[in-house]
């Protein structure tokens, strides 16, 4: 087990980004437009062989939790959910003009909100409408997230049959208190039944979803979580750090601060979680996730190939990505550009026959160079100088004096334990894998200019 003074947290738990992007979100501008986005689709239409990664957001819930993060629309008038559809294949025929023939999917998801929110029915026209406009490589990874208290065996049942192969569980917490806390009841009997039928379907890949830092979690609580969790087996975990952010997410200020666990016991819950997965024979993988070890995300990072997009981490390395529905990001051509996130301004957009960008940044060359470094910390817990000039054609020492400096000067992540720097690479440690959020900060050059009355980003542990 790693020992974690209060001293190192006291440094190092601080706000950061979870470098889901970089460039993060918080440097999008709205001075990227639809046309800047179409040109980029142009551009990526160039490489027709290429094969994309496509995600969909399909944002409807019946109700919305508490600790929830994600960009939800809740109701229950199942007509408004009905017509959303439509606008995102219109959304994905405005695309589908200026990308030409690439049309071939490496990946392809759906998140949300709560896809199966729809029916069966529901789902698999939507899924063939898709499939109109798109072909999936034979090797292609088909996925959605799925939460047990709404999904049944006939959604696992048209979804299998409809070629999905990957399926992400929400659990978060198992224990009655902290879930009447979070508004999100859940019982271990949805959760064990969907899984075991998942498992009878045939999925190539299950995976759990847990946050540690939620409302009345104690260590007791969260050690009965992780049993009964581990029986399961599931192929991987992601376990998650509770992002408190009410001030950006309105629907957490229901949570009263008093019951969220104070910063000791938050990283206790951390620690019990990861080495009870650990000694269960999971692989720690990238940041927050677990896997085991015949699975290919660790293959990939043995082989250090491992990736990471909007949709988590992959093997699907350097391939770029198209994102439909409303709050979606793509990631194309050397440009993020992220779509409206209300309703009726995505509805207004695609009516119009518009891309339905609300904003977006194009990288500098300086950006792909960090994006990159940032990349493999974030991913491989390796940053190799010499690949780095290859591809870039710069010297890393001196591109990156200044951060290499931070990391080797007195009192540095180097002293500290978390990360070795030699000629040939640059390696974290076990220690600085807990902290890989702190160490990729280092690369970050928008940080400093980053200003606001409160925190922007959640604390990294």
């Amino acid at each position: 087990m790693i020992r974690i003074t209060p001293e190192l947290l006291d440094r190092y738990d601080k706000p950061g980004p979870r470098y889901t992007s970089y460039p993060t979100a918080v440097e999008f501008s709205d001075s990227f437009e639809p046309t800047d986005y179409a040109e980029r689709l142009g551009a990526a239409a160039k490489r027709p062989d290429d094969p994309l990664s496509l995600y969909v957001h399909l944002p409807f819930c019946d109700a919305r939790c508490s600790f929830c993060g994600c960009h939800v629309v809740v109701t229950r008038q199942r007509s408004l959910a009905d017509v959303y559809l439509e606008r995102v294949l219109a959304e994905a025929d405005l695309v589908g003009r200026y990308l030409g023939e690439r049309r071939t999917l490496a990946q392809y998801h759906w998140g949300g909100g709560t896809p199966t929110y729809y029916t069966p029915d529901e789902l698999a026209g939507f899924h063939r409408s898709v499939l109109e406009r798109f072909e999936l490589a034979a090797d292609a990874e088909v996925a959605l997230e799925v939460d047990p208290r709404v999904t049944s065996v006939e959604h696992l049942t048209v979804l299998r049959d409809l070629g999905f192969n990957r399926v992400s569980m929400g659990v978060q917490d198992l224990d009655p208190e902290v879930q009447q806390l979070i508004g999100r009841n859940q019982t271990w009997e949805q959760t064990r039944d969907l899984h075991l039928e998942a498992r009878r379907l045939g999925f190539d890949s299950i995976n759990i979803d847990l946050i540690y830092g939620l409302p009345g979690q104690t260590v007791d609580s969260m050690g009965t979580t992780l049993e009964r969790v581990l029986e399961l087996r599931s192929d991987r975990l992601a376990v998650y750090s509770f992002a408190y952010v009410p001030w950006v997410k309105p629907n957490q200020k229901r949570i009263d601060p008093e019951t969220l666990p104070d910063r000791d016991t938050k990283f206790a819950l951390l620690a019990l979680v990861s080495d009870g997965l650990v000694s269960a024979g999971y692989r720690a993988i990238g940041m927050d996730h677990f896997a085991l070890p015949d699975d290919e995300l660790s293959s990939a990072f043995d082989e250090g190939t491992l990736s990471r997009n909007f949709m988590g981490y992959t093997t699907k390395r350097g391939t770029e990505m198209v994102a439909l529905g409303t709050s979606g990001i793509s990631d194309v051509a050397g440009a993020y550009a992220q779509n409206h996130k209300r309703l009726n301004s995505y509805y207004t957009a695609v009516d119009a026959g518009e891309l339905p960008v609300e904003r977006g940044v194009p990288l500098s060359p300086d950006d792909r160079i960090r994006r990159h470094v940032i990349t493999e910390l974030m991913c491989n817990g390796v940053v190799r100088p010499a690949a780095v000039e290859a591809e870039f054609g710069i010297d890393f020492e001196s591109y990156f004096a200044a951060e290499v400096a931070e990391l080797t000067g007195p009192g540095g992540a180097v002293e500290e334990g978390m990360v070795q720097v030699g000629g040939d690479a640059i390696i974290a440690s076990e220690l600085g894998r807990v902290f890989i959020r702190n160490l990729a900060m280092v690369f970050d050059v928008y940080l400093a200019t980053t200003t606001a009355d409160r925190p922007t980003f959640s604390r990294t542990v």
